[in-house]
């Protein structure tokens, strides 16, 4: 494979393209997005793209952000913090009734899977672009999901539920065995979950888990489930409407992760062959069908070295990872959520979705994976994308602009495809090397390590592959040569040294301006 190899064309999406007279027909006209950042450009875009009206709402914080500056309509919302502005259920349905807005679709992470909210919009008379809040209720409480999954005949983790029998759950949880992993109930994010080797400390880390998950969900309910050591974590997208038929768009390979949070998410797994592939997509399918599941969502399971796997818990939303799928199916999934949403059929079967290529997604942080991934924070002064065949940037900065503390670090995601993995890996280098944000510290560097590794190069990763590789996340030390210029370089440009090398002497200010 030559390293300017052209990248193949995704397959023709199975429905033909929304005209203007077909969507003129939907129960909305516009669409109000109550999210921030690259997501909210994100469905701005394709909201757009269809001839609806896209409207934000938006803290100060974000004025000037590009979800602002493209959006038809922007509509201020105010909160003790920026977040909790984001998190206001009633002033941003207040905001929808002024801007006239027939639809909200949340995006992920903030109201996105808050049942109350979907109810909320619905009672107001607008449409949730979204599953319905029976089962975002249902999928959102782990412990309720899993019965489900596992009563459906799903396969599931050996584990121990807290709410089955309080009274006996440490004894029924150390008779799970060694390794385990204690999750809160309502929990996400990596949040309050804890994996014990050790079942002289289960009491103890039981006890934090709890704590951890009422400080962080209001519900100290917990479960645990055996470990599974160096696992894959592989997900499923799926898409069901409101007629009864679900598809699955293919698996999603999300392995690479610290403290539980996903880095990088690609399209095929390199773990999969094509029988194994099968069986894990019409596993997720199968729930998602169980649960009459209607809208987007993903199936997410822990993989084993052996090729087992075990449902781990199901996403109720767009998933941040969702452009790899996009652009190795040619799907827009944010247009799909809007015709199911609109009342329309899928209009197509699972034998009428192909892919092609190879797709890799790397998260833009703005933190110092050196410093243990710490947050930073600055202006955009600014700010160089890289461009060219195969290579998508999902922003949620602008130059001038300035990253701060108020939010996820996240500020954008570099999705690149190829013809093969090896072709996209080699496109994502030269990508993250093009990147360039001045005045904020981001962890392109870092990234551009990772995807260099052999064992990321071959394709052999798992959940605990960067715990297990810290090099990765250090900072490589600079030659003493480089060192030196890079003093010189520094101090030449200090105020000082510039005072004196643009001061004229004494002698020759005297002369004036005469010239010979």
């Amino acid at each position: 494979m030559t390293i300017g190899a052209t990248r193949p064309e995704p397959p023709r999406p199975p429905t033909p393209a929304l005209d203007a007279a077909r969507v003129s027909g939907w129960p909305f006209k516009s669409v109000l997005v109550a999210n921030r950042g690259e997501i909210a450009v994100r469905v701005l875009r394709t909201v757009q793209a269809l001839g609806l009206e896209g409207i934000v709402v938006y803290h100060a914080a974000d004025r000037g952000s590009p979800a602002v500056r493209m959006a038809d309509k922007a509509i201020e919302i105010r909160g003790a913090t920026p977040v909790a502005a984001y998190l206001d259920a009633e002033q941003i349905l207040q905001a929808a009734r002024d801007s006239g807005a027939g639809a909200i679709h949340p995006g992920y992470g903030f109201l996105s899977e808050n049942t109350a909210f979907a109810r909320a919009v619905e009672a107001a008379g607008l449409v949730f672009i979204g599953p319905t809040p029976e089962q975002i209720e249902l999928m959102g409480d782990k412990v309720r999901a899993r019965n489900f999954v596992e009563k459906g005949g799903f396969p599931v983790a050996p584990s121990a539920i807290e709410d089955d029998d309080p009274a006996s759950f440490v004894e029924r949880a150390r008779a799970v065995g060694a390794p385990l992993l204690i999750k809160p109930s309502a929990g996400g994010g990596g949040k309050g979950m804890r994996i014990v080797r050790d079942l002289s400390v289960l009491e103890q880390e039981i006890e934090r888990a709890r704590s951890e998950g009422q400080r962080y969900f209001g519900d100290g309910r917990l479960y645990v489930e055996r470990y599974v050591e160096n696992p894959r974590h592989i997900e499923v997208q799926v898409l069901g409407d409101t007629h009864g038929n679900v598809v699955h768009v293919f698996e999603r390979e999300c392995s690479v992760q610290r403290r539980f949070q996903k880095i990088v998410e690609e399209t095929p797994s390199p773990a999969l062959d094509a029988d194994k592939r099968r069986e894990i997509c019409e596993t997720a399918a199968g729930i998602a069908r169980e649960a009459g599941y209607r809208n987007a969502g993903t199936v997410e399971f822990i993989f084993g070295q052996g090729g087992e796997f075990y449902f781990l818990e199901m996403n109720t939303r767009l998933q941040v990872e969702h452009p790899v799928t996009e652009q190795i199916t040619g799907i827009d999934l944010v247009a799909e959520q809007l015709r199911v949403a609109a009342g329309e059929a899928l209009g197509y079967t699972q034998d009428g979705i192909g892919a092609r290529g190879h797709a890799i997604e790397l998260r833009i942080y703005a933190e110092d994976a050196a410093r243990g991934f710490t947050p930073t924070t600055g202006p955009v002064l600014k700010l160089r994308t890289p461009q060219g065949d195969g290579i998508r940037i999902d922003s949620g900065i602008v130059e001038g602009g300035e990253v701060t503390a108020n939010f996820d670090p996240m500020i954008a995601k570099l999705i690149i495809t190829g013809i093969d993995r090896d072709d996209a890996i080699r496109r994502a280098d030269r990508a993250l090397a093009d990147y360039a944000l001045l005045g904020c510290k981001t962890n392109t560097a870092f990234l551009r390590r990772l995807i260099a590794h052999p064992d990321f190069v071959s394709g052999d990763v798992h959940t605990g592959f960067l715990d297990a590789n810290p090099q990765i996340a250090a900072e490589p030390e600079p030659d003493r040569a480089t060192v030196d210029a890079l003093l010189a370089a520094a101090s030449l440009v200090t105020r000082p040294m510039r005072d004196v090398a643009d001061a004229v002497p004494d002698m020759h200010a005297a002369i004036g301006a005469w010239r010979n």
